[in-house]
């Protein structure tokens, strides 16, 4: 690549064109100039075109996707005459990718430092020795722990932000000119958040990198971002300065991503004196060598949203996993509807299962791709109820209607559909075991703020109709003071706070709960510098 000019525009695109073969459009009309050192955040729905421009800049389309009109002009050559094997050099040399799931996107089979040196290698343009110093290197800049040694680990041996951090040294290996950071920090904690955006701030700060930053959080964004688009359906709505977006939005859309979400508290029916779920001095671990969850207890009645937050590896999903019966408990009595539910899930009635449902985090993974929707929120009916075909249909219909999709996507697979709608199947399927429990694992985190809060209403709705409890996994404490009448908060598998969610936010604050808090992103510019600074006074 050619000598780095900060200020230089490297690349220029100019009214690109996306579509579905013989289908619609997806992006319609996108125009901007990236110069080196600068960031430029796309923000918008599901659904806005965001991935698909991202992607679009390494010179790629999804199947059965094509670029049908525009420019993609990178350092004076447009990307979309470049040759196949121009092209292919020009990824991870000339522009980096940086996908969302950094657990999906590493080999398990291979060692760290082989993948963040694979790029440099694979074009000859370094030694083996070389590579190895600049991984090394970059793991020092990004704050990883024992840089020296870091790359000997499997991807399974680190937490989810250190790994984050990897993909990160692998993108920068080739010293590429641009990195596309497609949703980096969406599937992380708020403490961990914080420390994965100013790792790579700090990368693109010092090597004069150009950026463009993916996300659906424009208070993340602004954090990093100089300049702001705003899409939405594949369109532009508005572009500008990151300051003047954040405190001058010109148009409605933006003006709704900009404004404070509400924080007043959900009102909840008075309690049942006897618990639904009664969880007495549990504990749990992986292979009986160390304890995930130690010494655990709490009540969830019957109406109940009992919030369980904490950082990554504090236990939050594994309780999840204990509850259900998918990881047995090693001490410690989990009871339901005054009754102990067997450890493992094999011996639990059927009537026991139905009982207590799960909706998850990512319903790209929890709902299968081939299967349609009438067989996906059909197959618990049928399980538990011995209903007819013709009784399944009408009621997955009325599930459909329950949770505001139209009656035709019954034939429809999950391909078909965006985020919020597989995310609303997930509950739909939960819902058609007509369940007590809902155990919902981070069910927004991978949604956008106004889809995401489209499916928190929905479950406030479903729970003032139906009676149903939730057990609601999340790290983001915006959610839970408006759908959580408790809170629990973990610690290393202990819970260190709990209580109503208002005595636990009040101060005065248990230490790691302030932590927490404070890591909660704000519309500020400056946010990211004042609470790194905060939490290194709270450290010390």
């Amino acid at each position: 690549m050619s000598e780095r000019i900060p200020g230089e525009v490297i690349l220029d695109v100019a009214h690109l064109r996306i579509a579905v073969s013989e289908g619609p459009v997806l992006v319609d009309d996108i125009s901007f100039t990236l110069r080196r050192g600068e960031v430029l955040g796309l923000i918008g729905e599901s659904g806005a075109g965001k991935s698909t421009i991202g992607l679009a800049v390494l010179g790629y389309t999804r199947s059965g996707c094509e670029i049908t009109g525009g420019n993609l002009m990178f350092e004076g050559q447009d990307i979309r005459t470049m040759t196949p094997a121009q092209r292919r050099a020009l990824r991870g040399n000339g522009i980096a990718y940086i996908s969302q799931s950094a657990a999906a996107s590493f080999n398990p089979a291979h060692t760290l430092m082989r993948q963040v040196c694979e790029i440099p290698l694979r074009d000859g343009c370094t030694t083996a020795a070389e590579a190895r110093a600049r991984a090394i290197s970059l793991f020092a800049e990004l704050d990883l722990p024992d840089p020296e040694h870091f790359g000997n680990r499997y991807p399974h041996q680190v937490s989810g932000g250190q790994l984050q951090r990897a993909m990160a040294a692998m993108a920068m290996a080739a010293k590429p000119d641009i990195i596309v950071f497609d949703e980096p920090t969406t599937a992380l904690d708020v403490t961990t958040q914080v420390e994965v955006l100013a790792s790579f701030r700090k990368l693109i700060r010092e090597h004069g990198t150009a950026a463009i930053y993916i996300t659906h959080d424009l208070a993340v964004v602004a954090q990093i971002a100089d300049d702001i688009m705003v899409l939405r359906h594949g369109r532009m709505v508005e572009h500008g300065r990151s300051t003047d977006i954040l405190h001058n939005p010109q148009q409605d859309y933006t003006r709704r991503l900009v404004a404070d979400r509400a924080e007043g508290h959900a009102q909840f029916p008075a309690q049942d004196e006897t618990p639904l779920l009664e969880i007495s001095h549990v504990v749990a671990s992986y292979s009986g060598l160390v304890r995930v969850i130690d010494d655990v207890s709490f009540a969830v009645h019957r109406g109940d949203t009992l919030a369980v937050v904490g950082e990554s590896g504090s236990g939050k999903s594994t309780l999840a996993r204990v509850i259900m019966g998918l990881l047995p408990r090693e001490a410690g009595d989990v009871k339901f509807h005054g009754a102990s539910l067997p450890p493992r899930l094999k011996h639990r009635t059927v009537d026991q299962l139905r009982r207590v449902q799960m909706i998850y985090q990512s319903p790209d993974v929890a709902l299968n791709p081939n299967q349609t929707l009438l067989q996906i929120i059909g197959r618990p009916v049928q399980f538990y109820f011995g209903r007819s075909r013709s009784e399944v249909r009408d009621r997955v219909l009325e599930l459909l209607r329950l949770m505001e999709l139209p009656e035709s996507f019954i034939d429809r697979k999950p391909a078909a559909l965006s985020g919020g709608q597989k995310q609303r199947v997930g509950i739909a399927r939960a819902l058609a075991a007509e369940p007590d429990l809902i155990i919902c694992d981070e069910v927004t985190s991978a949604l956008d703020q106004l889809v995401g809060e489209e499916i928190l209403r929905l479950l406030k709705r479903l729970q003032d109709e139906l009676g149903i409890a939730y057990l609601f996994i999340t790290h983001d404490l915006g959610t839970v003071r408006r759908i959580a009448n408790k809170v629990a908060v973990m610690l290393n598998g202990k819970f260190v706070a709990g209580g109503l969610t208002a005595t636990v936010f009040a101060p005065p604050l248990h230490p790691y709960t302030e932590l927490l808090l404070s890591s909660v992103p704000e519309m500020r510019a400056d946010w990211l510098d004042e609470v790194l600074a905060h939490n290194r006074r709270i450290a010390s």
